[in-house]
């Protein structure tokens, strides 16, 4: 019972630690266009990433997690020992001011455990095939929709521009299967915000001082639902590794069996995380990848919001770091190929490429060490 309650402690730092390392995600944007200063920015963010609880309650994120080592594989030192690693990096990446996936440090820690712990059959392969295959997905998913986002918005043509909107609004409304209405008409909503805004400006007229202040005005719904998608991908992760603890404590026998201080805990500790910011990662997302203005601040984070929401009904665990970069350079390259810092890019891919097998290296480390102690 007492190493249960370690691992929940610890879970919960972690979740801590991923509100702040992440919180550039969330705001770096809406920052670096001044249309909030850093301490409104991150209190909005944070409001957002708890408001995810009571949208995402079918956790299945968390559920994915959970199944990313066989349960009969599954030991409170496995857990333990995997939370510890990816602690360790995500503070170490955070130091350096490299926004690395807190998301897929979790998974790699949580697998190199597993992998010290009993070899490579106790992984669930299919799991961490699709955490792998997001990788590569979650930031292109997010840059082309940022592009395509990005060229409509800039259309001189305003009814065609409208046009395109309502289409598009109308086919996801119907098209997609969403798991609850309540998503289907979010995304209404926030289509009628973004149209009506639209004609309001067109009606008072276009100027370019009119124009810049509507585009501040909507990144604050961008921002808002980019920071919803945040909270409800997230935090789920660390749900799902303080269940599968409870299961291997014998606290509960399955996953349904989830008590509901779980996910209550998991979104206030990623809130509060938030509200502390991570002022380093915020100026590499912010301004060293692309210079974002209000306009490209609202294409990207609603690209971002897009892909994290569809994520999120797959119960894919997608790193919102990589999809809100992706969605950065896709507006960055919109404008022109060089307005993307591609220098600062490729570092980024690199740090993304080593994360889950560094975590799980450090993970299968501690492992040994707990061994040895204990």
């Amino acid at each position: 019972m007492t190493l249960v309650v370690i691992i929940i402690a610890l879970a919960l730092i972690f979740d801590y630690i991923n509100g702040f390392h992440d919180a550039a995600n969330s705001i770096a944007t809406i920052v670096s266009t001044k249309v909030l200063t850093p301490f409104q920015a991150v209190v909005w963010a944070a409001f957002f990433n708890s408001i995810a609880f009571f949208i995402f309650s079918d956790h299945a994120v968390a559920n994915t997690i959970a199944k990313t080592v066989h349960a009969d594989q599954i030991t409170l030192p496995v857990v333990l020992c995997g939370l510890i690693a990816a602690i360790i990096w995500n503070l170490l990446t955070w130091w350096y001011g490299i926004p690395s996936s807190s998301s897929h440090t979790l998974i790699g820690g949580f697998a190199g455990a597993a992998v010290a712990h009993a070899g490579f059959d106790s992984i669930d392969q299919a799991s961490i095939y699709k955490t792998l295959l997001f990788i590569i997905l979650a930031p292109l998913i997010g840059m082309f929709i940022s592009m395509f986002i990005t060229v409509v918005t800039l259309q001189r043509n305003f009814w065609l521009k409208i046009g395109i909107i309502t289409v598009l609004i109308g086919a996801c409304v119907f098209l997609i299967p969403f798991k609850k209405d309540f998503e289907k008409w979010a995304l209404l909503g926030i289509g009628v915000i973004f149209v009506a805004s639209y004609f309001y400006n067109h009606i008072k007229g276009e100027s370019a001082y009119r124009t810049a202040n509507m585009y501040k005005s909507l990144q604050l719904v961008s921002s808002a639902a980019f920071s919803v998608g945040h909270g409800g991908n997230d935090a789920q992760k660390v749900m799902g590794i303080i269940t599968v603890a409870l299961i291997a404590g014998g606290q509960i026998q399955t996953f349904d069996q989830m008590p509901n201080w779980v996910p209550i805990a998991c979104y206030a500790a990623i809130g509060l995380g938030t509200m502390s910011g991570g002022w380093k990662i915020v100026k590499t997302m912010g301004t060293k990848i692309t210079k974002v203005t209000p306009l490209e601040g609202v294409c990207a984070e609603t690209a971002g919001a897009i892909t994290l929401f569809t994520a999120a009904n797959l119960g894919a665990p997608v790193s919102t770091t990589h999809t809100i970069t992706g969605s950065i350079i896709g507006v960055g390259a919109t404008k022109r190929l060089s307005a993307v810092r591609w220098g600062v890019t490729v570092n980024l891919v690199w740090a993304w490429v080593l994360t889950i097998p560094v975590s799980g290296v450090l993970a299968a480390l501690c492992f040994y060490l707990y061994n040895l102690i204990f």
